[in-house]
This record gives C-alpha cells, sequence and structure tokens, in this order.
C-alpha cells in the first residue's frame, strides 16, 4: 500500500482540522455521554462482580500519551490480580494466569476499556483512533512512529479492527499512521462498524497487516 506524498497529506490534514475534526469532538462528547448513561447498569454489575471475585481494587489507572504526546491518566476495569507487578511493556495473553475470571470475560467482551468514555467526555481521546500508548514507549518513538501522535487516541481504531494486539508492534504503527494519514468520516464509520463485528466474532478472524489489505483500505 503507497504512503500519501507529503504534500497530499498536508492538504488532507488542514481540511480535516478545518472542518471534521470539530465535528468529531461533538460526535466524541454526545456518543460518550449518551453510552455512559446506556451502560450504567451494566457498570454496576461489573463493579459487583469484580468486588465479589476479588475485593479489591475495582480500577486500574495508568499514565498514557495522548494528542501530541501529552500524559493524561487513562481508566480501565481491572482484569488481573491488584496484587501483580505491572511492567508497561509487558504483553498480557489472554489466557495469563494473573487475568482473573471475570477479567477474562471483560477482556473479550473489550468491557474493561468502556471507563476510558469518561476520558472521552474531557478530551484525553476520541471513539475512534490511534491506542494511547505509554509515555516511556512514546521517548522511543522515531519520526515515522510518532505521526501516530497527530491524532487524539481512541478507544478503537484501525489497527484494533486489524487484530489489535495480536500484530507485532510495529505492524500497528502501520495502521496508525494510516489512519492519521487518512482521517476522515468515511473511515470513522467503517472502523465503528467493523468494531461491533470484531467484539462479537473476536480479534483472530480480522488479523492482517497492512500489506495484506486491499488498496482502496
Amino acid at each position: 500500500m503507497a504512503a500519501d506524498p507529503v504534500g497530499s497529506t498536508s492538504r488532507r490534514t488542514a481540511l480535516m482540522a478545518k472542518w471534521y475534526l470539530p465535528l468529531k469532538r461533538l460526535a466524541d462528547i454526545l456518543a460518550a455521554g449518551v453510552l455512559l448513561i446506556v451502560l450504567s447498569p451494566l457498570f454496576v454489575l461489573v463493579v459487583i462482580a469484580l468486588k465479589l471475585s476479588d475485593r479489591r481494587a475495582v480500577f486500574f489507572s495508568q499514565k498514557r500519551s495522548g494528542l501530541g504526546g501529552r500524559e493524561f491518566t487513562i481508566y480501565k476495569f481491572r482484569t488481573m490480580r491488584a496484587d501483580r507487578k505491572h511492567d508497561p511493556f509487558e504483553y498480557v495473553p489472554a489466557g495469563h494466569s494473573d487475568i482473573t475470571a471475570v477479567g477474562r470475560m471483560l477482556r473479550r467482551l473489550k468491557l474493561d476499556e468502556t471507563p476510558q468514555l469518561w476520558n472521552i467526555l474531557k478530551g484525553d481521546m476520541s471513539l475512534i483512533g490511534p491506542r494511547p500508548t505509554v509515555p516511556e514507549q512514546v521517548v522511543r518513538y522515531n519520526d515515522f512512529e510518532r505521526r501516530r501522535l497527530e491524532a487524539r487516541p481512541g478507544l478503537t481504531g484501525l489497527a484494533q479492527i486489524n487484530g489489535g494486539i495480536l500484530l507485532p508492534w510495529p505492524e500497528r504503527i502501520k495502521w496508525d499512521v494510516y489512519y492519521v494519514q487518512h482521517l476522515g468520516p468515511a473511515l470513522d464509520l467503517r472502523i465503528a462498524f467493523k468494531t461491533v463485528i470484531v467484539i462479537l466474532a473476536g480479534d483472530k478472524k480480522f488479523t492482517r497487516t497492512i500489506e495484506q489489505a486491499k488498496p482502496s483500505e
């Protein structure tokens, strides 16, 4: 898949900043607000289940880097044992013994990430964009990788609907940068629609590198 010429990308970025990004932010606020209200009964059930299973902290928080590298605190429902030492660079597979039974269910349905709706309301995140990563990783970025910081980080994104954590990190970066280069309403709508399908069917069925994608995607 050929990259956009620099001039073309710059014009696209300027156009998106002028008219689409304000609309995207408004949509984020409205959608996150509605989802927080609609999902509130489910959140209560999740909190009860987590408390009954472990009786410790319900939420996990961590510093992440967002738009332009600005740091913020991200929130998740805790899916691993509360006494586990956390390594920001460690990939924890779904079957890891440190993941609780409730945590496995939350991860499978992507419900562990839903507290980030609050991050969206605050303006830290968007519904759709590159997933925010830890500052320790951002300081190691090269110029290409830093391009993913040009968009507000998302609850879901182009990398997530194409395998997410099942993809090697360099491949996720490629998807994220492609998203930044092609940001627009059509792409966001496609990502939102496919996210629902991926949640229902699972990540494995949709795992692919950007080179395996069709040129139009």
